[in-house]
């Protein structure tokens, strides 16, 4: 660092020199507390994790299968249903059954969440406890 000695500038001139020095400084020290707070925040219990295993799902001949499609109707299995409450009617007769079945819902990609969520409530106003989506597993690679 040095030090001017003298007028060589007047006093109203404006110094357009920045000094990068506490800068530097406020960056070292910053530096210093992440090497050293890093290691403790990654300590963590030595674990062996399972591997990814995605297993596609089986459907079983009892499984309710439910398609809505692209203009919001819905089909159970492959037979469609004229409106919800003939859907809603449905589920209730199997709801009673022992073991009771799953709902399987397949949604169209342009089918408004609103038809989807329409079969979801008449899936639970009818008691049905396990729903379930099917949807198209992502490209491999």
């Amino acid at each position: 660092m040095a030090i001017q000695i003298g007028a060589a500038q007047p006093e109203d001139e404006v110094v357009s020199s920045i000094n990068t020095t506490p800068l530097v400084d406020v960056m070292l020290v910053l530096l210093i507390i992440f090497l050293i707070t890093i290691p403790v925040v990654t300590q963590t219990v030595p674990l062996s994790l399972p591997d990814e295993r995605n297993q596609p799902l089986q459907t079983k001949p009892e499984n309710i299968v439910i398609a809505v499609d692209r203009d919001g109707q819905v089909y159970w299995n492959t037979r469609r249903l004229p409106d919800r409450a003939a859907l809603l009617e449905r589920l209730k007769e199997e709801a009673v059954k022992v073991p009771q079945p799953e709902v399987h819902i397949r949604g169209d990609q342009h089918v408004r969440y609103q038809s989807v969520g329409e079969v979801v409530v008449a899936c639970q106003r009818a008691g049905i406890a396990k729903v379930g989506f099917i949807t198209q597993p992502p490209p491999r690679g």
